[in-house]
């Protein structure tokens, strides 16, 4: 069983420049510590020292907010995905 992870461009240089990245299912959680165990240092720039997805990354399942569903223990199921979008600052 498996999902797959859209790697924003800004991290595909932790990523090999790989764009999907599949993943066992599970929750968001256990899928950003497997990145974090595949591509050291990926883990840091998701989320903060507590463990929650930081303010300026989204994080969607299917295309829903996981602020919306239930955060970091949103399930995964197989054949889903997951999308990493760092806020843009601007204007």
């Amino acid at each position: 069983m498996s999902a797959n992870v859209r790697i924003p461009t800004p991290l595909r240089k932790l990523t090999l420049e790989q764009e999907l990245v599949p993943v066992a299912s599970g929750t968001v959680q256990s899928v950003i510590q497997e990145l974090q165990d595949r591509f050291p240092g990926i883990r840091e720039r998701l989320v903060d020292d507590a463990g929650q997805v930081r303010r300026f990354v989204n994080v969607y399942v299917n295309e829903e907010d996981i602020r919306f569903l239930q955060n970091g223990d949103t399930v995964i199921k197989d054949g889903d995905e997951i999308s990493i979008i760092p806020a843009i600052a601007g204007g």
